[in-house]
């Protein structure tokens, strides 16, 4: 039986791609596209691009301080900020990962 290995995320081939002499223009879009995919590991609570509905207890992430964010996560991942479900997807992010997260929501509107 014949099968493909399909990867979880273009992301690494796109950067690939860019390394291999596709541009920077490329490599560019490969890195947007993987913050973008890292970002949308938050719509299910935060809503897309960060924009949660509205009434909801779940706060909004566009538009904040990008060092208000950053360091948010940063107290959920060493604990000195109580959560149920955050801490564990804080710690799931590196530190570049945590400041480019931040922002990328700081930018939306």
């Amino acid at each position: 039986m014949w099968t493909t290995h399909r990867p979880r995320s273009l992301a690494p081939l796109l950067a690939v791609a860019g390394l291999l002499g596709c541009g920077a223009a490329s490599a560019q879009a490969a890195q947007d596209l993987h913050l973008r995919a890292l970002a949308a590991t938050c719509a299910n609570c935060h809503g897309t691009d960060g924009r949660a509905v509205q009434g909801s207890a779940i706060p909004s992430l566009a538009g904040l301080p990008r060092d208000y964010i950053a360091q948010q996560m940063r107290a959920f991942q060493n604990g000195s900020r109580a959560a149920t479900v955050m801490a564990q997807i804080a710690k799931g992010f590196n530190a570049e990962q945590l400041d480019a997260l931040a922002a990328y929501f700081a930018a939306q509107k």
